[in-house]
């Protein structure tokens, strides 16, 4: 048995085996999560596929402008987010904290814009079973539209705001220089979790906004 090195937890024989147990522990976590997001997804597919008319005049009243944007802002903190990674791998410690500083910017902005865009729909009311509101037919099939809407993006801004407060703890540990070329596990595992959350959206903005849209 080799001795573990000063970067390797006491539960592991070498640094490899580690890496090999967080990148396995992350995906199993993803795993469950892409089965969370899915059985979400299949139910709004199965709503769609049943109530075609009223979904799709639901879906006109979501805003291109607010989602659009905020495709934008992921994708650019995942470029940003990929940046951080291999800094890390290097062992560039400025660097890490200097492209993660954006990312969790992105990560802010995206929660702003989404913020106003729940306005919107508060005040358009078409928040359901609180001040909803629809002129048009098939009421009942067009408030679980919006059902759906606010659960699936009301889970992902949740999980977005999760993966803002683990860059920050990766931020600070690379900062005080806790993350090195060698033990740089934390932010590589950080950055699969956050280009997970990337990848739903880039799923739920076609889904919600695009199919069957004005």
């Amino acid at each position: 048995m080799s001795e573990p090195t000063p970067a390797t937890a006491h539960q592991f024989e070498t640094l490899e085996q580690q890496r090999e147990s967080d990148i396995l522990g992350m995906w199993a976590f993803l795993a469950t999560e892409v089965l969370f997001f899915g059985g979400l997804i299949m139910c709004y597919t199965f709503a769609r596929f049943s109530y075609p008319q009223a979904f799709a005049a639901a879906s006109h009243h979501l805003y291109v402008s607010y989602g659009g944007p905020n495709t934008a802002i992921l994708l650019c903190s995942s470029f940003t987010m990929a940046l951080a990674v291999r800094a890390a791998q290097l062992g560039q410690r400025k660097a890490l904290v200097g492209f993660l500083i954006p990312t969790i910017l992105f990560g802010l902005g995206f929660l702003v814009v989404k913020g106003f865009e729940y306005r919107t729909d508060y005040v358009e009311q078409l928040v359901p079973r609180f001040r909803f509101h629809w002129d048009g037919p098939e009421a009942g099939h067009a408030e679980l539209f919006f059902w759906l809407y606010f659960v699936l993006t009301g889970l992902h801004a949740l999980h977005v705001t999760i993966g803002i407060g683990v860059l920050t703890i990766v931020a600070i540990l690379g900062w005080r220089g806790r993350i090195t070329a060698q033990n740089h596990m934390t932010a590589e595992v950080a950055g699969l979790y956050w280009h997970f959350v990337d990848i739903v959206w880039v799923f739920l903005f076609p889904l919600l906004y695009l199919i069957g849209h004005r």
